[in-house]
């Protein structure tokens, strides 16, 4: 399980590292950000870069872990289909070549013969990040890499990652949206239960470093499992003054706002951008739940930031369900799953989380959150 974390958190550097260089060099930052008109033959290509950016990161991460666990290969899902169609109207399967030069003849062939932009997305993607520290030794827990299975989300928040605002705001606050909301995420849950037993976050718009201004990433661990459960978070204190604090998205329904407003007090409810995002806000400390009505989350957005918060004590529930269950908000039957699809949806919406959720790191925190909205939905 060590082994895993450890090569996880390399895999998932990577990743931020590809995100990085996408946003800062000129020819991929072009058409990364560029909307094409007009009858140019690669449209179609030019519309979908964003989605390149998300496909070559979650390839490269199963390429990777693949390699060292080789038993895990069918069970490595992500958000994107590596399917993509060029400008001449042919099919390109986007994959991770076993050299640098390999993959650049690859995506060149997707990029319409873009040489230079896949050169320089190849180079990044075969280029092997430091060393990321973990305190990871003594984790022992019995369980087999055969036993698991893994979601990647490789750029969650990509409308905010594509639009790139820099927000400046003091320690201790969330952000609203700008880049520091965009994280790859790589979430680990058990093939038999469906329970989140390890995630790992990266933040790679973390910081600027003031004598380069590149930026500079954070990443974020937990594992809980049995008896173990450790993070690379410390469980937060109350904030002074007490009384409970949520985060929700600025779409959320009049309804939930209100209630949340009359529990929380309208200086405790906080907006922000991407699931994953609000989820790392309830890690930190920066919020204490974060509620959402809708079913417009994924299995990919949630894994791995659930599996943090039970590591911390808390967890991800369906809203659904616990409004439904007549044993209050607590019980494993209300716990997001992550091993089996909705069975009458189609698509992508097979792996939704329909119900919403509401994401806590205190179980009294969630029985108020499941008070107010009680008789409201």
């Amino acid at each position: 399980m060590a082994d895993l974390l450890r090569l996880l958190l390399r895999v998932a550097e990577k990743a931020a590292n590809v995100a990085r260089v996408c946003r800062q060099e000129a020819p991929l930052f072009q058409l990364l950000v560029q909307e094409k008109t007009g009858d140019d033959k690669n449209k179609k290509f030019v519309q979908d870069f964003k989605t390149l950016a998300d496909v070559v990161i979650q390839e490269m991460i199963r390429h990777d872990v693949r390699a060292q666990f080789p038993e895990m290969a069918g069970f490595i899902h992500g958000e994107e289909s590596n399917k993509f169609e060029n400008g001449l109207g042919e099919s390109v399967t986007v994959t991770v070549c076993g050299t640098q030069e390999e993959t650049a003849k690859l995506l060149a062939s997707v990029l319409d013969g873009d040489n230079t932009a896949a050169s320089l997305l190849a180079r990044a993607i075969h280029q092997d990040p430091v060393t990321i520290e973990a305190d990871t030794d003594g984790l022992t827990v019995p369980v087999s890499p055969s036993e698991l299975g893994i979601w990647i989300d490789p750029i969650d928040a990509t409308s905010q990652y594509i639009e790139g605002r820099e927000e400046v705001l003091e320690e201790g606050h969330l952000f609203p949206s700008g880049l520091h909301c965009a994280l790859v995420l790589i979430g680990v849950y058990l093939r038999s239960t469906g329970e989140p037993v390890m995630g790992v976050i990266n933040q790679p718009f973390n910081y600027k470093d003031p004598a380069g201004g590149g930026w500079k990433g954070k990443h974020f661990w937990g594992v809980s499992f049995g008896g173990v459960n450790a993070c690379s978070e410390s469980r937060p204190k109350d904030g002074p003054g007490g009384g409970l604090s949520a985060v929700l998205s600025s779409s959320e329904k009049p309804v939930v706002k209100e209630a949340l407003t009359s529990l929380c007090g309208p200086d405790k409810l906080m907006y922000a951008s991407g699931a994953g995002y609000k989820i790392l806000c309830v890690i930190q400390g920066l919020a204490d739940v974060y509620i959402l009505s809708e079913g417009s989350t994924f299995k990919w957005d949630s894994c791995a930031p659930h599996a943090l918060l039970r590591a911390l004590g808390g967890g991800v529930v369906d809203l659904a369900k616990c409004l439904q269950s007549n044993s209050g908000a607590q019980g494993h039957q209300t716990e997001l799953t992550y091993h089996q699809p909705n069975a009458e949806c189609k698509g992508a919406d097979r792996w939704a989380n329909n119900g919403g959720l509401v994401a806590y790191r205190d179980c009294s925190q969630l029985c108020s959150v499941m008070g107010a909205l009680r008789g409201k939905l």
